[in-house]
């Protein structure tokens, strides 16, 4: 554990990227991932790539990790948007509106337009 707290956040983004690209990985291994590297408090392009594991193998109890990533990172959360939207996941397409109606008003106005068109 003392290893995985040394890693670098662009490591940390090249080891998630990685696991990205497979095809399931099981709710346990996510959160020991999750526990191990304390990957919800780490900077935004962690975060958004534990965002984008967290939809991909819906990881239902990191979903708050995802709401807290779409309203504080906005800007980087409009391809997360679309993501949530493309799973065909009821729960997730839902999060996604619920986080969007929270902060649309505080989105600038390109953003906000790009994001209505995802989910609307």
């Amino acid at each position: 554990m003392i290893t995985a707290m040394l890693l670098l956040p662009d490591q940390l983004v090249l080891l998630l990227e990685r696991l990205l690209e497979q095809k399931t990985l099981n709710p346990r291994t996510l959160r020991s991932l999750e526990r191990t590297y304390r990957l919800s408090q780490q900077d935004a392009e962690v975060r958004h790539r534990w965002c984008e594991l967290v939809v991909k193998h819906k990881y239902t109890t990191a979903y708050k990790t995802v709401e807290r990533f779409l309203q504080e990172d906005q800007a980087m959360g409009i391809y997360l948007y679309g993501e949530l939207m493309v799973s065909e996941d009821a729960r997730q397409q839902q999060l996604a509106r619920q986080c969007f109606q929270l902060t649309k008003e505080q989105m600038d106005r390109c953003s906000a337009q790009v994001v209505a068109e995802m989910l609307f």
